[in-house]
């Protein structure tokens, strides 16, 4: 799934694919931003963990749960 997280004060945003579900993700970012944990932390597909400050999230974007096509489709 593609997750984007668009940071306050800032014009570029944190992109990166996760192999988590929808409702993982949606219940992580709900809980840091209701103030339950003050960092939102992710992993994603490569290995790589994200932290980042609840306080400075401006908006997150879920992509969908279906993994994306390569060739060409016709």
């Amino acid at each position: 799934m593609e997750i984007r997280i668009g940071m306050i004060n800032t014009a570029r945003e944190i992109g990166l694919e996760t192999s988590q579900t929808m409702a993982e993700v949606e219940t992580l970012v709900a809980n840091s931003l209701s103030g339950t944990s003050p960092v939102l932390k992710l992993s994603d597909d490569k290995g790589k963990t994200y932290l980042v400050a609840s306080a400075n999230i401006a908006f997150v974007e879920l992509g969908s749960d279906q993994n994306r096509r390569i060739g060409f489709v016709g």
